[in-house]
């Protein structure tokens, strides 16, 4: 983080805007901003590089960054972690393995994960392309009260995907 930030001497253009507490705002000379901070034993720290004239701030450096560190590490706590459960079909599969998986689905789902479901064909069964996707969407239809259909049932090499999304 310190590289994104241009403190006292480091700043070289000749005139800053100057915001902050116990401070008058305006434009000053980069020298008579660098002698106020130093009268406060504070740091010039420049905020808005790309602003004509830079923006600066007189704070303590140290405390500054110990903000910037807290705020993102908050942001970071705040953000939504996505995580996708498989769920792995074979072009034939029974009845009771079907309601068996689809249960897991709604779990999933109820969770809060994104569930993606598909159809493995090995060797000859690539002939049953559609009764792979039947299966799918027949899943997207059993889990329509609990999951939107993200992406329609696709082939991927030997596979064919769906995926669901949760509601909110």
């Amino acid at each position: 983080m310190a590289a994104n930030h241009r403190i006292n001497d480091r700043i070289r253009v000749p005139k800053i805007r100057l915001v902050g507490e116990n401070v008058e705002p305006g434009v000053y000379e980069t020298r008579q901003a660098l002698r106020m901070a130093d009268d406060m034993d504070l740091d010039l720290v420049e905020i808005s590089p790309n602003a004509d004239p830079p923006v600066c701030k007189i704070i303590d450096y140290s405390k500054f960054m110990y903000d910037q560190r807290k705020k993102q590490k908050e942001l970071a706590s705040k953000a939504v972690k996505v995580v996708i459960k498989e769920i792995r079909f074979g072009p034939n599969t029974s009845d009771n393995d079907y309601d068996f998986k689809k249960k897991h689905a709604i779990e999933f789902l109820k969770a809060g994960n994104k569930v993606k479901a598909f159809v493995f064909f090995r060797g000859r069964s690539i002939v049953f392309k559609d009764k792979g996707e039947i299966l799918l969407l027949r899943l997207a239809q059993d889990l329509e009260e609990y999951g939107k259909v993200e992406h329609m049932p696709s082939m991927d090499g030997k596979k064919m995907n769906i995926t669901l999304a949760p509601k909110k």
